[in-house]
């Protein structure tokens, strides 16, 4: 099969190489995934250029999220069959060197999830990292009808799915994004309210006092915090 990988960390031009490898087969309780689309996401990016931690593999196939066909089921599966449209996650993670730049993955079955007919591949492919990130921010302490959520970094992957997913809960979203382009793209996603934080005061705006928007932005890893009468979900690195 065709598949980008790298040997060695740097910058993409640098260490990625597209060649031939060998096609996996799907082993016991796996399925085999003909790839239609691959999502990279930061940590696939920090991984390949060494910022995120040590190489951890003699050979990566980069990318962890991904979407295609089933053309492969390994012994034991029964919940997936060929033919299947699915979206998948962590293929290149958590003790797997092969990820979703390549025609081919074979992955545990819990890890493979039905695609619906009326969402395309490459949809699918951005259901893992920033998909489930925002659901988990969003409703780890549970349902968000009548709350006010906070969402920042509105226009980006993770953001983009907090605003969607938040409003379809019933809550009223305000999401901060940087520029009149991103401010659409938020409001297009269900926002009531939008604050460019580059012209405008969030905390004032949002009804947040200056210490509690402190201490949101003071960490560049917050996925959820909390606040009297609001779920804060943030989107992106709100420190930067």
């Amino acid at each position: 099969m065709k598949a980008v990988w790298y040997e060695r960390t740097g910058p993409a031009t640098e260490v990625l190489t597209f060649g031939e490898m060998p096609t996996p087969v799907a082993g016991p309780g796996e399925v085999r995934v003909r790839l239609e689309a691959s999502g990279v996401n930061p940590s696939d990016a920090a991984r390949r250029g060494g910022t995120y931690r040590s190489l951890e593999y003699p050979r990566v196939i980069t990318n962890s999220d991904g979407a295609g066909i089933i053309d492969q089921v390994g012994s034991g599966v029964t919940r997936l069959k060929v033919g299947q449209r699915v979206w998948l996650f962590n293929g290149q993670r958590n003790g797997r060197a092969f990820g979703t730049a390549a025609e081919y993955i074979a992955l545990a079955e819990h890890l493979v999830t039905p695609l619906p007919d009326n969402l395309t591949f490459a949809q699918g492919a951005t259901l893992g990292i920033p998909g489930m990130t925002a659901w988990c921010s969003l409703f780890a302490d549970g349902p968000l009808t009548g709350k006010t959520v906070l969402v920042t970094g509105g226009a980006g992957a993770v953001g983009h799915y907090a605003v969607q997913l938040a409003t379809w809960a019933g809550a009223a979203v305000i999401a901060t994004v940087s520029s009149p382009e991103k401010a659409e793209r938020a409001r297009d996603g269900g926002a009531a309210h939008v604050i460019n934080y580059r012209q405008e005061d969030v905390a004032a705006r949002s009804s947040i006092s200056q210490e509690e928007w402190a201490s949101i932005t003071s960490s560049r890893s917050i996925s959820a915090a909390t606040l009297p009468r609001r779920c804060v979900a943030c989107g992106s690195t709100a420190a930067s």
